[in-house]
């Protein structure tokens, strides 16, 4: 019963991601005409990883917002997109991660190919998972913050230099509609491209790796998880300590030791992986006694 369970969870999410992916890159005349859309929405973030350059994105990739609104000159930038960000954190927490980022889908799908997976030892596990809020701090706040670009404008370093879902959702699709694009591509895309085919390598064989160890957004998201008010309960006193839901869990978390790590992604199978019925979501409330946030 709880592999059916699981199954049908794992169908659901997923499909819930792709939808979501569709429906935010909903602009099919970028992708016929190779530009990308600049209308009323853009002024408006997605909630997960989406490039503002792909083609068929209707909406502003929160990380690039984040970025976007640093004045270099004055030193000062724009608390409503850090604020909007902030609410989606102490509302979900990762949920995002989980249900709404369509590059986490690509990833997970990748993982399916039938390879050996490499499971990194606990301890570099445990080490690499803080190298995304470096990303976040320094390529995302403190550069972009304190170096001008020539414009005098903070420079976007984490967009510009580093994150391939920027390219994979923008950078190859306009330069394969766009000719004017193919011509001015350089040393940039060349070094962005191989980041992206390494991000896509490594997913083959490790589960979610930009996710777990770059995504600056799953960091941020992080931030506020222990204090959001959706929440995973366990109930000790219903726990048959089986380690079922440890085992489903693909982002190596343990929920019966702690079910609101900043590791969660949401995704939900270590609740319909428990035979007992001892984990379950709800809204942030008083817990009783037994069971443990």
């Amino acid at each position: 019963m709880a592999d059916k369970e699981l199954k049908k969870q794992k169908l659901i999410r997923k499909s819930v991601q792709a939808g979501w992916g569709i429906l935010s890159n909903g602009n099919l005349k970028g992708f016929l005409r190779g530009k990308i859309y600049q209308g009323k929405l853009k002024n408006f973030c997605v909630p997960g990883m989406n490039c503002y350059s792909c083609p068929g994105a209707l909406g502003a990739c929160p990380i690039g917002a984040m970025q976007a609104v640093f004045d270099g000159r004055k030193r000062k930038f724009s608390f409503y997109v850090l604020g909007y960000l902030a609410a989606i954190g102490v509302i979900a927490g990762r949920f995002i991660c989980g249900w709404l980022c369509l590059f986490g889908l690509i990833q997970e799908l990748l993982y399916r190919i039938p390879t050996p997976k490499i499971r990194i030892p606990e301890k570099a596990d445990r080490l690499l998972r803080y190298l995304k809020y470096v990303f976040l701090f320094l390529f995302v706040f403190v550069l972009p913050f304190f170096y001008r670009s020539e414009f005098g404008t903070g420079e976007p370093f984490f967009c510009k230099y580093i994150c391939p879902v920027g390219t994979l959702e923008g950078g190859i699709p306009l330069l394969l509609l766009n000719e004017g694009m193919r011509a001015a591509a350089g040393l940039l895309f060349k070094w962005k491209f191989a980041i992206l085919l390494l991000c896509i390598l490594s997913s083959i064989f490790i589960y979610r790796p930009f996710c777990k160890y770059v995504c600056p957004l799953g960091a941020f998201y992080a931030l506020f998880q222990r204090i959001s008010l959706i929440r995973l309960r366990f109930n000790e006193a219903s726990c048959v300590h089986c380690g079922a839901c440890a085992g489903a869990c693909r982002m190596n978390v343990d929920p019966t030791k702690a079910p609101n790590s900043t590791e969660c992604i949401r995704c939900g199978e270590c609740v319909k992986s428990c035979p007992q019925g001892a984990l379950h979501f709800n809204i942030r409330k008083k817990a009783s006694s037994p069971a443990r946030s």
